[in-house]
């Protein structure tokens, strides 16, 4: 990445290949109204035998065993929780005062101790947890139920407010994951659809952006975007699906016109 680069000329509805942490900080305070991201978890650090068996289990193909391009997924505990401690602390610097992240993780169990991310979010300013309940795989390990499901932390500054009418959704949400994307372990285009729709966020930002979803369910609900990716095969990949002018992801009648600034 270019120590160049500025904003917001060189990040709107751009993706941008560099460390998120490096990238965001270029990006004056209060400028993004909305962040939905989902960070690497950690999971080759993991006492799970799910990740050590090799056939996949509900990942396709087992390719979160092989990490994630220009990131190994396998850092010490406590560096793991520094790192996304000082990324939340760039995202709510650069949010707006009406503004919220959606921080996608997932609790886990290691060795025996139960790893429910408040030592991650303990510091902020959670207003609700979101439970993202997904269709069940195949599970290997006599020892445990089958997870199925991951949490989305709700980070929001003071004056967040959702969009008219998105109140009525609840706090469990049912979406399958995504099989059929070269990511292995993308955002599913619904998931993220609700979001979005769900808040009016003129400017969205995602910077573990992977292939692109989040980028491409803003364009088209007609907002702007921004993406992060330490990895220019993902970059890529999210600019190849930028590329089409309509990937048919956005249910019909969900898209709002683009907010005026």
């Amino acid at each position: 990445m270019s120590a160049k680069l500025k904003y917001p000329k060189d990040y709107l509805n751009k993706i941008v290949c560099g460390d998120c942490l490096k990238v965001m900080c270029a990006i004056p305070d209060e400028s993004i109204d909305l962040i939905v991201t989902s960070p690497p978890y950690n999971l080759k650090n993991s006492t799970g035998n799910g990740m050590k068996d090799g056939r996949g289990g509900k990942w396709s193909r087992a390719a979160l065993i092989n990490g994630y391009s220009h990131h190994d997924d396998c850092m010490p505990h406590d560096k793991y929780v520094e790192w996304q401690v000082k990324c939340l602390e760039e995202m709510y610097r650069i949010l707006r005062n009406d503004g919220a992240i959606f921080y996608n993780h997932k609790w886990r169990v290691q060795n025996g101790l139960l790893q429910d991310r408040h030592d991650i979010v303990g510091k902020f300013p959670v207003r609700q947890i979101i439970i993202w309940k997904r269709k069940g795989g195949i599970n290997f390990n006599a020892g445990y139920f089958l997870p199925t499901y991951e949490v989305i932390y709700v980070i929001a500054k003071p004056n967040f407010k959702l969009a008219s009418k998105a109140n009525a959704y609840g706090d469990v949400w049912e979406f399958v994951q995504e099989m059929k994307n070269g990511h292995p372990a993308p955002f599913p285009a619904p998931l993220i659809q609700r979001i979005i729709s769900s808040t009016n966020a003129r400017i969205v930002l995602d910077p573990f952006m992977g292939s692109g979803t989040t980028a491409v369910v803003a364009r088209d609900l007609k907002r702007d975007y921004v993406g992060i990716d330490i990895s220019p095969e993902y970059c890529s990949m999210a600019k190849e699906r930028l590329m089409s002018p309509k990937n048919g992801i956005v249910s019909k009648g969900m898209a709002r016109s683009r907010i005026s600034y």
